[in-house]
């Protein structure tokens, strides 16, 4: 038990940077999430083809390489500077969850009924209307339990900057552990029981999500 109450405030430490990077990650993902998902649909060959590319590249490559390549390899090779390992670690996260939230705001757009979208043409609405009054509000619910789901996956990838030098719970953790190789088992215990807790208010807001999803979506 001493062990443990002098590790504990340590890793709290990492806490903030953990929970800052989730949920900057989540909003910008979110944000690649529809623009690219809606650029899969565009009419425009163009955009959707080069929508593709950078949906198969993210989705095909490791988040790991992803991370590096933004942090060490694009300043050496184009002189571009993303800013500081917190924004390297944002940007990285949410391109690659980007990416394949993407196909989820693709994949629930399309599947809306086609009635709907005709009905709303009977209407004599404009497309930015139907998409906006019609089809999106109901892909939107059918797109919460994934977007859940994804957000706890996307937790668990924040341990990842640590490996760029941010000093999260798992840093303090390989920190403390790096000291004290006999305190490597309670270390890790403690940093497992810290993402446990963090993904619980995210677990049950999948659940809710879920529910939600089930109403108000027409089919057929």
């Amino acid at each position: 038990m001493s062990a443990i109450a002098e590790i504990f405030p340590q890793l709290m430490r990492g806490f903030n940077i953990t929970i800052t990077v989730l949920i900057a990650s989540a909003i910008f993902s979110y944000l690649f999430a529809f623009i690219a998902g809606l650029c899969r649909i565009s009419e425009n060959p163009i955009i959707r083809h080069v929508t593709a590319v950078y949906v198969e590249v993210f989705r095909g490559t490791s988040l790991i390489v992803q991370l590096f390549w933004l942090y060490y390899a694009i300043p050496m090779l184009f002189g571009i500077q993303l800013g500081s390992n917190w924004w390297t670690g944002v940007i990285a996260i949410a391109l690659n969850y980007g990416a394949y939230m993407s196909e989820v705001v693709r994949g629930s757009i399309l599947a809306i009924s086609k009635g709907q979208t005709e009905a709303a043409i009977a209407l004599n609405m404009s497309k930015f209307q139907r998409m906006r009054l019609i089809i999106l509000p109901q892909a939107v619910r059918m797109m919460l339990p994934e977007f859940g789901n994804y957000t706890i996956q996307m937790l668990k990838a924040t341990s990842l900057v640590s490996l760029i030098g941010m000093t999260d719970i798992l840093y303090y953790g390989d920190i403390i552990r790096s000291s004290n190789l006999s305190q490597a088992p309670i270390v890790y215990f403690l940093v497992l029981i810290f993402y446990f807790l963090l993904a619980l208010p995210l677990i049950w807001l999948t659940r809710k999500a879920e529910s939600i999803s089930k109403k108000g979506v027409a089919s057929g």
